[in-house]
């Protein structure tokens, strides 16, 4: 599964990076800290999945965003990250496959984007 990380934090798209390249099956494509670069790679790349810091710098509607982001990707699932547990409610409604707090373990992240592989292959 291809993704593609999208987060203002360096440090945080590290540690996702460092992460997901030990796990067989996943493969990290690419990077992007804002919303234009991550139409940008989205459409050069076309990922699998998206895992999309909620509070990413100049999105102005999520829900928006992922449409277009679908629109580019049609096969594309979209997993939310926040470090703000109380958007997964927003997020799930806005069309994210999945949420992720950021304060969850990296077992939980894990197993959470396994869920997402699983449900996206039927």
């Amino acid at each position: 599964m291809d993704i593609l990380i999208a987060d203002d934090q360096p440090q945080v798209r590290s540690a996702l990076r460092l992460l997901l390249e030990q796990e067989p099956g996943l493969r990290v494509i690419g990077e992007s800290a804002d919303a234009q670069d991550l139409l940008a790679q989205t459409t050069a790349t076309c990922p699998d999945l998206i895992l999309l810091d909620w509070e990413l710098p100049a999105i102005q509607s999520p829900s928006s965003l992922i449409a277009t982001l679908r629109a580019l990707c049609p096969r594309l699932r979209v997993v939310a990250l926040s470090g703000r547990p109380e958007m997964r409610g927003a997020a799930l409604a806005d069309g994210a496959a999945a949420f992720v707090s950021k304060g969850d373990s990296p077992e939980g992240l894990l197993a959470i984007l396994r869920a997402v592989c699983v449900e996206g292959e039927k």
